[in-house]
């Protein structure tokens, strides 16, 4: 009787889990069915490659795209090596009983558990008015030259709001690496940073990468903390200095969708959009799963 009893519950709990998986799979599919039926057939070279035009109602999304990249890229590079070197000195330099480590690991939680809209905000007053502001008055601009939303701003607004990913993903990385191979190398008379650059980094590269492909996947998509630092309503030209304005892919769907004197002209125009963003999102986490995978190849062929 117990047996049976036993036997029912496991089966109702494994239908339960299984019909709330098939559940958030089946809303991503019909959100995916919806995006590609309305935007598949607008996604073209042209689509792709021109800038908007008759107030966004036609035309393309090259300078939200390129936007976009460009912003992605300026704030990968400022992301990994803050995140990075904080997670080694956590991980393997800082003293157990650490009181700095600890408040760093409580900065990191409460980062990762802010509202997007809030790093705008900060950005616009730390990096736009303190920093900016400080620089113009420094360098004796006589017009807001650094005190101004750009993609400068921009990409460091979304550098700190990734950077709590960047952390955690190396610290696990770091965390995998066998205690076996940090004693060996050590025993063979490396020093601790020759054993960090030649052992333990070599073998966390796979979860460093896919750390830092996943904070670009978020970044591309974020919207909130773009709108005060460096996001232009319609900015046909491309951004040609780290103090200029850019257009961006989500920001540019909002404005689509919001904004158009005549939403029914550019739903076509919205879907493509949006089918784009989210192919580039999509993108991105394929090659983290890609480098993961050749990079744990890499090294088990080397073991």
């Amino acid at each position: 009787m117990k047996h049976a009893t036993r036997r029912t519950v496991g089966a109702a709990l494994t239908s339960l889990t299984g019909l709330a998986a098939l559940l958030i799979v089946a809303m991503l599919a019909l959100i995916l069915l919806d995006v590609v039926r309305g935007g598949a057939g607008h996604v073209t070279w042209e689509f792709l490659s021109q800038p908007p035009s008759d107030g966004m109602m036609r035309g393309g999304i090259f300078p939200a795209l390129y936007g976009t990249a460009a912003l992605t890229l300026l704030m990968t590079l400022a992301v990994m090596p803050v995140g990075v070197l904080t997670a080694v000195y956590l991980h393997e330099y800082a003293p157990a009983d650490s009181r700095l480590a600890r408040w760093v690991r409580v900065a990191i939680v409460n980062l990762a558990g802010v509202p997007s809209i809030v790093f705008g905000l900060f950005g616009l007053g730390f990096f736009i008015h303190f920093i900016g502001g400080g620089m113009d008055r420094a360098l004796g601009h006589q017009t807001m030259h650094w005190a101004q939303p750009s993609i400068l701003w921009a990409s460091l607004t979304l550098a700190v709001l990734t950077l709590p990913v960047v952390i955690v993903a190396t610290e696990e990385a770091l965390r995998a690496v066998p205690l076996d191979h940090r004693t060996a190398s050590l025993a063979l008379g490396a020093t601790q940073s020759q054993t960090l650059m030649r052992v333990v980094l070599p073998g966390a590269l796979p979860g460093i990468l896919t750390g830092a492909v996943l904070a670009v996947s978020r970044g591309a998509g974020e919207v909130a903390p773009i709108l005060f630092t460096g996001a232009a309503y319609f900015l046909p030209d491309l951004p040609t200095s780290l103090n200029s304005q850019f257009m961006h892919l989500g920001y540019h769907t909002y404005v689509l969708a919001t904004q158009s004197p005549d939403i029914e002209a550019t739903r076509p125009l919205l879907y493509a959009t949006v089918l784009v963003l989210l192919m580039l999102t999509f993108a991105l986490n394929l090659v983290a799963v890609v480098i993961r995978t050749r990079t744990r190849r890499r090294a088990a062929n080397a073991h």
